[in-house]
């Protein structure tokens, strides 16, 4: 692998494994625009590869490709460095699915550049504004709560916290994938979350992640649902309301689901403040009678529609 022209991608960044749920993740930020189109790599039950400063995007789909055939992260960022000549500007961490970190900060990677490793993850940082940067990463991420996602954008609001990218922030980007091999390389992507050009990126990223779990929680409800599960998909829906409450749509979709489920006053109440915030729903719920989302009732549609006021 000769070196070749390198994209320039100064940043910090964790990647990291979770011993419990099996997870595989990278978080990154810089002032770079759309970081997370070229740093973070990860497949589910393979591993996960930051590949950053003057970069070799390629580090990311090799890597990924060498531990898919069962070397280990170390191994597969052996082999990686010793067919480039560019090594010594090249910063890229590697975690695989057993936890195994790889990190390598190149000797010419701009000041103020380091990593640190831990157990099952790594932390790297270049162009920073002083060396707190990856140590404050290390600390914040081996004492976060929460689950794989929230540990890691924690990590990050400690990087930034402590100074950052001296020159300021720009993008980020946050890829969790699952511990298990699922049969295309694209299954099983928990998280897949991109801040393209944002004044505070790490901060939006966190809403983004608040955003997409309420999404989840949505489509849990509705699997929850065709399952006539639906005290089950009511706790669902209410996670989901809880975490978007800004967001009516979700709001909706609960109060279908209520009002399918014999819980009419509530739906009702609900229905009333969504026509009120949003009369365009008053429009969607007759559509969702020919698919069972709400009854074949002419009568309980019109008492619905009744809450348009």
């Amino acid at each position: 692998m000769r070196s070749e022209p390198s994209r320039p991608l100064h940043t910090y960044s964790i990647v990291a494994r979770d011993p419990i749920s099996g997870q595989i993740g990278v978080a990154v930020q810089s002032h770079a625009f759309s970081i997370g189109s070229a740093v973070p790599w990860a497949e589910a039950g393979v591993g996960a590869v930051a590949t950053q400063s003057l970069t070799r995007i390629d580090y990311g789909p090799r890597g990924l490709a060498l531990m898919r055939m069962g070397l280990s992260a170390p191994q597969a960022l052996a082999v990686l460095l010793e067919g480039d000549e560019g090594r010594d500007v090249r910063q890229v961490a590697m975690v695989d699915a057993d936890g195994n970190i790889a990190a390598h900060t190149g000797s010419r990677c701009i000041a103020e550049a380091g990593h640190l490793t831990g157990e099952g993850f790594s932390v790297q940082a270049n162009l920073m504004l002083d060396r707190s940067v990856w140590p404050a990463m290390k600390t914040a991420f081996e004492s976060a709560e929460g689950d794989l996602a929230d540990r890691m954008v924690s990590a990050l609001e400690a990087a930034q916290a402590s100074g950052g990218d001296i020159r300021g922030e720009q993008s980020a980007a946050l890829l969790v994938v699952a511990g298990e091999r699922g049969e295309q390389p694209w299954d099983g992507r928990i998280f897949e979350l991109r801040v393209e050009d944002h004044p505070h990126p790490v901060t939006e990223l966190r809403r983004l992640v608040r955003l997409q779990r309420a999404y989840q929680y949505s489509d849990r409800a509705e699997e929850l649902i065709a399952a006539s599960n639906i005290e089950d998909a009511m706790h669902a829906l209410a996670r989901a309301t809880t975490l978007a409450p800004d967001v009516t749509e979700l709001r909706f979709w609960f109060a279908a689901a209520l009002f399918t489920a014999g819980e009419e006053e509530q739906a009702l109440e609900m229905f009333r403040a969504i026509f009120a915030e949003e009369p365009v729903w008053a429009e969607v719920a007759p559509r969702l009678v020919p698919l069972g989302l709400l009854p074949d009732d002419p009568e309980a549609m019109r008492r619905i529609l009744r809450q348009r006021g």
